[in-house]
């Protein structure tokens, strides 16, 4: 069995040589896996009791090319006693891992679960509650969110970092020109002193005058002058940028990563802020905004957070005019959303220079809260809330910007993001990220507007005949008229085993613009219900309409119409009637008078079958526009003592469609032969 022990990577060295270092010797293994710096050559040099073999890992992750001895460079390092380790020629880092035991070839017994793999029977040994900041006088309960917040992208930075297959650059201006489109105005879009990718891309930006004017790009840095001396290199030439350096603060990074007390960590942000704001001032052509990130927020002591961002804004000394950002990430969720909504509350409260200062959140989706820990936060005073398009991002990905904006659209505030055709903007993120959007993700997900269960569609599709264009959305069970989005009706109401009578004259009625009467409804689902029980499938709109016209309109025997004509008598008002029709294979002739052309045919076909035909109950209406409709009849009959039956007919002439629709009726009842 083996155990990952640590990803080697520009942004994780520190912390990853401190845990190796600590590390006890194993057998090891080094895989090259992304762009990088000479963490590995330090980290082997500080494990000098592991047995190493390298391997490169191609662009696509699945071609392999190994040895057990060296990688080709130029500048060979001496790493090991008796071995070369050199940088390879794409200037990869690597995964260093370990192995406890060895590698189980029995798949059965690789897959068994041991004692160490059950969840545990007491929790609280393992994990600890997280307690936040005591908050007793809260204020963000009583407010609501009356405009949308600054909306920052980070889908080519955060995002992006957390494909298995990065963009290329190509593809990271196909999604920039989309977030451009849906109307974000911060967009970061890189790591540009990590990645030779990002690093060009954000050239291409700026080189070739791709960055619309109201759009400011944004990058993230360490703080480290290197890199930070590259980031700003890499910006110069932009009209705007934000430069967002970040460092960890929390009690863990402290203790494990850096080994060091909070005086550390604090000398860390300073330091990179005064390095941030010397190296700015070099590159003056750029309207430069800063941003810092006390990294892990959500974890490290509100008053230290508190002391080190006051000691990094006196550094950049900005003002209302012209403010810094402090993004407050929940890295990791450490508790329900409220509790976060209490510490950006205690930050909005006590922060020096507050009128000079963006709140910014950046929630991780660890708890699956992301979102209600978003809204609450703008609640609690965050000016800006950064994410990504379906909540990509680490592990359980970043606040889905896309859920949040809706959000706000179904509660009557616009969120200043055009999601008009969600659709399209789904497919682009999938075709950009592999990676699909949910079916029941909301709002964006194909299922996300269907109702499968009887009276869910039943609700539906009353709320629909009875809603009104630019009146108040008051349809059951949609939050938003799926029609905002460029979401289609047919999508609303699917049919499967559990539907009723309301989704499938629903999806008729969208299919062939067919508008049963109730009675029908209920007669011709259980047709429908029948088809779904027998194909256990879902039964779709065109297959609706399709078994609608083998169970009705199909049906032209044992009578088959052919023609009718009917004449008014002046003095008593009576019509008379007479049809044209073939049966058994002969042309006959039925004629009847009644008070009415219904009650004349019914009267007609009622002395043809020597059976009384009587009408309960008629439906007519118009399908089509202009030249091309025709009238649809629906006619329910009692043929004798039979049980109720419908008969439906259509023509472009009123009453030959209704005379069609009693004969329809009557050949279904099974009462002529």
């Amino acid at each position: 069995m083996k155990t990952i022990l640590a990803i080697i990577c520009h942004r994780h060295s520190p912390i990853l040589t401190n845990m190796l270092i600590k590390a006890p010797a194993l057998p090891a293994r080094v895989f090259g896996v992304s762009a990088g710096v000479t963490a590995p050559l330090e980290i082997l040099a500080s494990y000098p009791e592991a047995s190493v073999q390298t391997s490169r890992i191609s662009q696509n992750r699945k071609t392999h090319y190994s040895s057990t001895q060296e990688l080709h460079s130029s500048g060979p390092l001496e790493c090991l006693p008796g071995r070369r380790f050199q940088r390879t020629p794409n200037n990869r880092t690597y995964i260093l891992e370990r192995r406890s035991k060895p590698r189980c070839q029995n798949s059965n017994l690789s897959q068994a679960k041991t004692s160490e793999s059950i969840m545990l029977a007491n929790p609280s040994t393992k994990y600890q509650r997280f307690v936040g900041v005591s908050l007793p006088d809260r204020q963000w309960p009583n407010h609501h969110i009356e405009k949308p917040p600054i909306w920052m992208s980070t889908d080519l930075r955060d995002g992006n970092q957390a494909l298995i297959d990065p963009m290329s650059v190509q593809t990271k201006l196909r999604m920039f020109k989309e977030l451009v489109a849906i109307g974000f105005k911060e967009i970061e879009i890189g790591f540009p002193s990590a990645s030779e990718i990002d690093y060009n891309f954000t050239r291409m930006l700026i080189e070739e005058n791709l960055i619309p004017d109201d759009v400011t790009i944004e990058v993230l840095v360490q703080a480290r002058y290197d890199l930070i001396e590259k980031t700003v290199q890499s910006l110069r030439g932009a009209r705007r940028a934000i430069l967002h350096m970040y460092n960890p603060l929390a009690p863990a990074f402290r203790k494990i990563v850096y080994n060091t007390d909070k005086e550390g960590v604090k000398k860390i942000a300073l330091q990179g802020t005064q390095w941030c704001k010397e190296l700015t001032a070099q590159a003056p052509e750029v309207d430069w905004t800063f941003q810092y990130s006390p990294e892990v927020f959500s974890s490290t002591e509100i008053e230290f957070v508190k002391e080190v961002c006051d000691a990094v804004v006196e550094i950049w000394n900005p003002s209302p005019q012209k403010k810094i950002i402090l993004n407050l990430p929940a890295t990791v969720e450490m508790n329900t959303p409220n509790t976060y909504a209490d510490q950006i509350e205690w930050i909005h409260r006590n922060i020096h220079r507050r009128d000079s200062i963006v709140i910014s959140v950046h929630p991780h989706n660890d708890r699956g809260t992301a979102v209600a820990a978003a809204e609450l936060a703008v609640m609690a005073g965050a000016d800006r809330v950064e994410g990504c398009l379906f909540g990509n991002g680490e592990r359980t990905g970043n606040v889905d910007l896309v859920t949040l904006a809706l959000n706000l659209y179904s509660q009557g505030v616009h969120p200043g993001l055009d999601f008009s055709d969600i659709d399209k903007v789904r497919k682009l993120h999938e075709e950009c990220t592999q990676l699909p959007v949910h079916p029941r993700h909301p709002y964006a997900g194909e299922l996300v507007f269907t109702a499968f269960s009887g009276s869910h569609q039943d609700a539906i599709k009353k709320g629909f005949a009875v809603q009104k264009k630019d009146t108040l959305w008051e349809v059951p069970y949609l939050p938003i008229d799926p029609a905002d989005l460029n979401r289609s009706y047919d999508a609303v109401v699917r049919v499967n085993a559990q539907s009723g009578k309301g989704g499938v004259s629903f999806l008729l009625q969208q299919e062939a613009g067919l508008q049963l009467p109730r009675r029908l409804q209920i007669e011709f689902s259980s047709v429908v219900q029948k088809v779904s029980d027998s194909t256990g499938k879902e039964v779709k709109a065109s297959d609706i309409a399709r078994i609608f016209n083998e169970e009705y309109f199909a049906v032209n025997s044992p009578i088959t119409y052919q023609s009718s004509k009917f004449t008014e008598q002046d003095d008593t008002h009576q019509v008379d009637i007479v049809i044209h029709a073939q049966h058994q294979n002969k042309t006959v002739e039925i004629s009847g008078s009644g008070n009415g052309p219904i009650d004349a045919a019914a009267h007609a076909i009622s002395q043809f079958i020597d059976t009384e035909v009587n009408v309960i109950d008629y439906h007519e209406h118009s399908v089509g526009e202009g030249s091309d409709v025709v009238a649809v009849t629906y006619v329910e009959i009692k043929v004798k003592n039979g049980k109720p039956v419908y008969g439906v007919g259509q023509d472009r002439n009123i009453i030959t469609s209704a005379v069609k629709a009693l004969i329809n009726g009557v050949n279904r009842s099974g009462a002529v032969s």
